[in-house]
């Protein structure tokens, strides 16, 4: 739409709404709930704006900035959106949203909880709108960063070492990314096989032909580096403690699009430069995407702890997300980016769900639970949909991604896909289990104090949960725009005759 810039907005209404808090009082909590949730519907009314006025027709890159930044290097800050970031942009806004919500009686240092989970997000928009390769990658250590000050400082059980563990995993595979970034740069730069100037501009990489060998070494970096943030067996380690010692709101973001930006960058710069070093990889990566998604759903299935339930979960899930790339056709890579913003939903509803219970009744030990049914029949429907979600019920968002994942992996990798789709049914079955016995049974006198959810507290259960239904209902409202945002690149992967079927 001509005249409508929402991207600059979008991406400052974080660190516009962070730098206020700095001179609000610690005292003032209604004015710093007011800033912060002011920055967070901002950005969600701008992301639905953006979402309606794309143009999915035109598709491509749409909403573009172009700021110079560093020109001698040919650094710039060039924002725009297309079908594969848009949806996660719209995602970013709405679990943000909520979860100022579910942090809306915090009572510690809100203040400084606010400013550092501000600063996050705004790193989280950058990453989805920049066009630049450093760029994007700066903005993706400015989303990891705060999350061990987040999690360190207003943590629960093992904090300390799960943000430590959560830090040095990220910047580990940051550093593995970066080396692959760097000899991206100097190979741009080469008059030989390159363009013949310094540029970090995805446009102008995407026309150069690397070398097949070249592809196949960076890819793989690639693929060490962005796997951790996925995360992809075995770099997955720190997902389990980071997700339990979080907070609320911060196991929120972390799950629902922490995990995304490894998967975002994997399709925007693994794929998008090195298709043929993506085919090369591709039947490893499909191999660990069936251990993501059938061992990591065994370990869920033995977990004691609420929260470790729904933190193997989340691995478990993304492993249809890294089938749905090793595939390399238009549906299965339209399935990953479905599969991203669904498990991103449903993570974020059902740690806020996992939050409630925990703070009301300050255990999350499912033995110790049962019956919450009858104190906490709002929480315990919320759940319920959430589970359905996860075990891909038709009707919920979940299945359609998860349909369009498998329907395109099958052609590719029928075996491993099928190994896959088994974590189906593992996950039906703990889900079931632990609804059973947190939430069903007789009534256990013991949980009679426990109030069930109300006023700010049904916001992010209700906004998440239309979400999901209502994308699950009418999926066009946002697959068509994936699909815009796929289909050009799984062309240019098929017209190299190295892709799935088309």
């Amino acid at each position: 739409m001509i005249g409508f810039h929402p991207l600059p907005a979008i991406l400052l209404s974080p660190f516009v709404g962070a730098v206020l808090l700095l001179f609000v009082p610690e005292g003032r909590r209604n004015l710093i709930r007011a800033i912060a949730l002011a920055a967070a519907t901002v950005s969600l009314v701008l992301a639905v704006a953006a979402m309606i006025f794309y143009d999915r027709a035109a598709g491509g890159m749409q909403f573009v900035e172009h700021y110079s930044w560093i020109p001698s290097l040919g650094v710039h800050l060039d924002l725009g959106v297309d079908g594969l970031s848009l949806p996660l942009v719209l995602l970013t806004a709405i679990i943000i949203f909520a979860g100022v919500f579910v942090t809306w009686r915090l009572e510690s240092r809100s203040k400084e909880f606010f400013i550092y989970a501000l600063a996050l997000v705004g790193g989280v928009f950058g990453v989805f709108m920049s066009m630049d390769l450093l760029v994007l990658f700066m903005f993706i250590e400015i989303a990891v960063i705060p999350k061990y000050v987040l999690i360190s400082v207003w943590g629960s059980t093992r904090k300390e070492y799960a943000a430590m563990k959560y830090t040095m995993y990220l910047l580990s595979g940051s550093a593995v990314a970066l080396v692959a970034i760097v000899a991206i740069f100097a190979y741009a730069h080469d008059p030989a096989h390159g363009l013949g100037i310094w540029t970090f501009d995805l446009a102008a990489l995407s026309t150069i032909h690397f070398d097949p060998a070249f592809q196949k070494f960076a890819f793989f970096l690639m693929l060490l580096g962005f796997g951790v943030l996925i995360p992809i067996f075995p770099l997955h380690r720190w997902t389990p403690d980071g997700h339990s010692a979080a907070p609320t709101a911060i196991s929120m973001l972390l799950a629902g699009v922490i995990m995304k930006l490894g998967g975002y960058a994997l399709i925007r710069v693994g794929i998008g430069l090195f298709p043929e070093g993506a085919h090369f990889w591709a039947p490893l990566i499909a191999v660990l995407a069936a251990v993501n998604a059938v061992y990591i759903a065994f370990v869920a299935m033995v977990q004691k702890d609420l929260k470790f339930v729904v933190a193997n979960s989340s691995i478990s899930h993304m492993g249809f997300v890294l089938i749905g790339i090793a595939s390399l056709n238009a549906t299965s890579m339209d399935g990953a980016v479905a599969q991203m913003f669904a498990h991103g939903i449903m993570a974020a509803l059902f740690f806020a769900i996992v939050g409630l219970v925990y703070d009301k009744a300050h255990t999350r030990v499912i033995a110790d639970l049962g019956g919450l049914a009858h104190q906490m029949p709002r929480v315990s429907a919320a759940f319920l949909i959430a589970g359905l979600a996860s075990l891909g019920l038709p009707g919920m968002f979940n299945f359609v991604a998860e349909f369009t994942v498998f329907t395109g992996a099958i052609q590719v990798f029928p075996v491993l896909a099928v190994v896959a789709i088994f974590s189906v049914v593992v996950t039906a079955i703990y889900v079931l289990w632990v609804f059973q016995r947190v939430f069903f049974g007789p009534r256990n006198p013991k949980w009679d104090h426990l109030k069930d959810a109300r006023g700010v507290e049904m916001v992010p259960i209700v906004v998440l949960a239309a979400v999901l239904i209502g994308f699950g209902l009418y999926p066009r409202a946002i697959m068509d725009t994936i699909t815009g945002g796929i289909l050009p690149l799984a062309q240019h992967v098929a017209s190299l005759g190295i892709g799935g079927p088309f």
